[in-house]
């Protein structure tokens, strides 16, 4: 295996914080944002933007379901020409999809590192040479406005409330996802039972909670921020998705996913993600250096 290397430049991307979406909340899969929006974000990019033909297939982490569909995806799309192509999941089911062929991508994009050592090195097929780090977003508790333990929420510990009789609280599967990974682990810091938590699918997660089905879910603080759902903190656990980006080895169209990639982390798609929530970071690339694709070593100063 090539030795991996870190390095860590600093960006034009700036820490945003969250903002919110001014739409109202739309069930799981809806979006709070408009075609205008896509159209005006295609149109602040550069006159240097990435240029791309045919489809580009993105594997990303459900928590990015509305970016990368309803506006992200559309912005790409009219800015070079291309294709956008999504299929979202936990990010560490999309690992097991990719490694075991069930599912092609150009591009994987994921909520942890964790997600993306199971693609890297030899030893897991190699689908993987680097990755980099772009955004991060905070674990937090979105609950239902309407729910009768709303009052609680705001004003007891939440390791108390979640625990009464009659709160349900949501999750996604530690074993599939890296959201449900941090909420097991939050709850294991405050010992709260597993028991007090109903496990459902990362895409699922948001229609529950706002169809009542859920008094709360652990969530990502953008997916909270672009949706308009109330949020309280976890006191002093501070958890947080780490997303990070990579054209795969494997990738059916890897110019495609170059693309991708320029425009995600260009002007227009970093406008876009602060918009949705996201925390965006200085780019920390992991791996070997050497294999990112010539067109983004300049941007991801990986040269």
């Amino acid at each position: 295996m090539k030795k991996s290397v870190a390095v860590v430049i600093a960006t034009g991307l700036l820490l945003a914080g969250c903002s919110s979406s001014k739409s109202s909340p739309k069930a799981a899969g809806g979006s709070s944002s408009t075609s205008a929006s896509s159209s005006s974000a295609a149109t602040s990019a550069s006159s240097s933007a990435p240029s791309a033909s045919g489809p580009v297939k993105v594997a990303y982490a459900a928590s990015l379901a509305n970016l990368m569909e309803h506006d992200l995806g559309p912005a790409y799309n009219k800015a070079t020409g291309g294709d956008f192509q999504g299929n979202a999941a936990g990010s560490t089911q999309l690992v097991s999809e990719i490694k075991g062929k069930v599912k092609q991508a150009d591009v994987f994009i994921s909520a942890s590192t964790d997600a993306n050592t199971g693609l890297i090195g030899d030893a897991n097929g190699g689908w993987e040479a680097w990755y980099a780090t772009f955004a991060t977003a905070p674990l937090v508790i979105a609950y239902n406005p309407s729910s009768k333990f709303a009052a609680d929420i705001k004003s007891k510990p939440w390791n108390q409330v979640i625990t009464e009789s009659g709160f349900k609280m949501g999750s996604t599967d530690p074993k599939l996802d890296p959201k449900g990974k941090l909420a097991a682990q939050a709850l294991t810091k405050d010992n709260v039972p597993t028991s007090a938590v109903q496990v459902f699918p990362e895409e699922q997660l948001v229609g529950r909670l706002q169809s009542g089905q859920l008094d709360a879910g652990f969530f990502y603080s953008s997916e909270a921020t672009e949706l308009n759902i109330p949020t309280v903190t976890l006191g002093d656990i501070h958890l947080q998705a780490t997303y990070t980006v990579s054209v795969l080895n494997k990738a059916p169209d890897a110019d495609a996913g170059v693309a991708f990639v320029q425009f995600l982390l260009g002007d227009a798609g970093k406008a876009l993600m602060t918009k949705h929530g996201l925390q965006l970071q200085p780019i920390k690339v992991t791996g070997t250096a050497g294999s990112v694709p010539a067109p983004l070593q300049s941007l991801l100063n990986a040269g």
